[in-house]
């Protein structure tokens, strides 16, 4: 895996692209009207988008298919810490689809717990907790 990083202005607007030529914008959000995500903006995009990769990977693998996914994620950091990282990571999964609760909460503990390397790698500096709601209704 490689990432390269150009600076695209004469403040904090950065050009990041990967070996693909994906390109993502980084910035900081002290800036009048950033451009891009601040670095501890796409931690909290890389746990939600790892975990929901392995969420729709298992539930497919058991020939369930969904019909939306959503997550929040609330990230808390220490205030006036340096560095300031994330004592806590909150994720909110919300899902629809004609899938059975227990194999939904399966599917996300399985990646929380397992299979989610962004998630394994960030619970060694914060705690991470989530919760579970299929079709408007609360499951964990």
């Amino acid at each position: 895996m490689k990432i390269s990083l150009k600076r695209i202005n004469d403040n904090y607007l950065f050009e990041t692209v990967n070996e693909r030529g994906n390109i993502v914008l980084l910035d900081n959000k002290t800036d009048d009207e950033p451009k891009g995500s601040s670095p501890m903006d796409l931690i909290l995009r890389g746990i939600a988008g790892c975990s929901s990769i392995d969420v729709v990977m298992i539930l497919r693998k058991q020939n369930h298919e969904l019909e939306d996914l959503r997550v929040e994620v609330d990230g808390y950091r220490e205030d006036g810490a340096i560095p300031n990282v994330f004592k806590k990571i909150q994720l909110d999964f919300i899902l629809k689809g004609d899938i059975p609760p227990a194999k939904v909460e399966r599917a996300v503990k399985l990646s929380m717990d397992k299979y989610c390397s962004v998630s394994k790698m960030l619970e060694k500096a914060a705690e991470i907790s989530y919760s579970i709601t299929l079709n408007g209704e609360k499951v964990l």
